[in-house]
């Protein structure tokens, strides 16, 4: 996993003059938007507590709902926190650059904005060869990048340039002082976070499913890694409605999807789709369809785009063929649960 990269994102463009202008104005506390293998992140010098606090004001997002620190892959870990566990670096060596955060003991002199008031904060180094020139850039790669998702809180992550411009330009006043494109995201849905902050207590948590999962992190640890508990850290992304579209989402079992479809379409609902299955001759006709691969690492890699696009169709609700159940579908199954929150009475609703 360590170091790997898709032919496309060796390939991506690197413009040496946006890095530099891009950098400039972190160090200046503004705000820039920049591609990881994971989301466009929307990120802002982590040491500045105006400029984090203006990430929470872009994006509308609660103050005590904590971001994610990204650094370069040469950044010296104990700048920003209290210690570093042998967990830690075992994971570092395994994962990193890639979409695993670790969340540790935040050190004192670091800013609790990032963390959302709480003692631990959560490092990233992402693997996108963009995000890592502007890290290199960025204080002389010395700096952390507050990077939440580029989107207004709770809504569907950006997974291309575009989609951030969708999020934050539509009425010409965008907070963003500019946007490094880096083309489409290559993993698709956010980073597996890790809580290391409590081992002596609890052990390495899972606070978020990703593309890493935590069986690949327990073989490294070689140790289960455990569930999220009540007293875990607060963590990006694991509110209970998130990464939802404007229009509402209902997730449906295979088994029942035509069904489904046609159960609403009588009761006069404009549907969009997303399924992963062959769809049977009878299924009403479509506001949208994104038909999409039953593949996970496909899947996750178009996953939010197909959201935003099916947002756009103007339907009364994107119906979502329920993928999976098993581990390696995990990550998605967790970002689509969020989106569809307080939607699985709908269909309950119309058989009444």
């Amino acid at each position: 996993m360590k170091g790997s990269m898709s032919g496309a994102m060796k390939d991506a463009k690197i413009d040496l003059q946006a890095i530099q202008l891009a950098a400039r104005k972190l160090e200046a506390g503004a705000l820039v938007a920049f591609p990881t293998e994971t989301v466009y992140g929307l990120g802002a010098d982590a040491e500045n507590a105006a400029a984090v606090a203006s990430i929470y004001a872009a994006k509308g997002r609660p103050s005590n709902h904590p971001v994610i620190v990204h650094v370069a892959p040469e950044a010296d870990i104990g700048y920003w926190v209290e210690s570093v566990p042998p967990q830690a670096r075992a994971l570092i060596a395994a994962f990193w650059p890639g979409p695993l955060t670790l969340i540790l003991p935040r050190a004192a002199h670091i800013p609790d904005q990032v963390s959302g008031g709480q003692n631990s904060i959560g490092l990233r180094c992402p693997s996108h060869p963009v995000a890592q020139a502007l890290l290199r850039e960025f204080k002389g790669g010395k700096g952390g990048i507050a990077g939440p998702s580029a989107n207004k809180f709770g809504h569907v992550s950006p997974t291309t340039a575009q989609h951030v411009r969708d999020e934050f330009d539509a009425d010409g006043d965008s907070p963003i002082a500019c946007i490094l494109d880096g083309g489409q995201s290559e993993v698709g849905i956010e980073s597996t976070i890790i809580d290391l902050s409590r081992l002596a207590s609890h052990g390495p948590v899972l606070l978020r499913p990703g593309h890493i999962s935590a069986a690949q992190i327990g073989a490294v640890l070689g140790v289960a890694v455990q569930a999220a508990d009540a007293s875990a850290p607060r963590a990006s992304g694991t509110l209970e409605s998130h990464y939802a579209p404007r229009t509402p989402v209902l997730l449906v079992p295979p088994e029942q999807l035509t069904g489904a479809l046609q159960q609403l379409h009588q009761a006069g609902q404009n549907l969009a789709l997303i399924n992963y299955s062959a769809l049977a001759a009878e299924v009403p006709p479509l506001a949208a369809h994104s038909p999409m691969t039953a593949s996970p690492q496909a899947y996750a890699h178009d996953l939010y785009a197909a959201l935003r696009n099916m947002d756009h169709a103007a339907a009364d609700l994107i119906v979502v063929e329920a993928p999976p159940s098993d581990l390696a579908w995990q990550g998605i199954n967790d970002r689509l649960r969020r989106a569809a929150h307080d939607s699985s009475a709908v269909l309950a609703g119309f058989k009444k």
